[in-house]
């Protein structure tokens, strides 16, 4: 969530900080923070631990990551086409043929867009 935090934009957060709470109630205010992101990872762990619970030991060994919707997507709309893996699916004719028409078709371009 915060990848692309670097130093200057945390040294400008913590000067906003001062600036705005005063340096009397800051580091409390950082304590409670960080005391509410550590109560947050434990509500997760215990939700993602509960439903592996839940689905029972055929499920064990299924990635919950996998279900988050971005993930999904990168895995199976992004993901090349051409993976000659043992794990691979062989493809019909049908799904070659539309495989090579989507790479082969011109980038949409519109001239009023621009």
């Amino acid at each position: 969530m915060f990848n692309n935090l670097g130093l200057p934009e945390v040294l400008m957060l913590l000067l906003f900080g001062l600036i705005i709470f005063g340096p009397d109630q800051l580091p409390k205010i950082a304590a409670d923070l960080g005391r509410m992101i550590r109560q947050l990872r434990r509500m997760a762990t215990e939700a993602t631990t509960d439903i592996r619970n839940e689905l029972g030991p055929e499920f064990e060994h299924m990635d919950l990551a996998s279900l988050n919707p971005r993930s999904f997507i990168e895995k199976h709309l992004l993901a090349d086409d051409d993976d000659d893996s043992p794990g691979a699916r062989p493809r019909t004719s049908d799904q070659a043929d539309a495989a090579a028409a989507i790479k082969a078709a011109p980038a949409p371009y519109d001239a009023d867009a621009t």
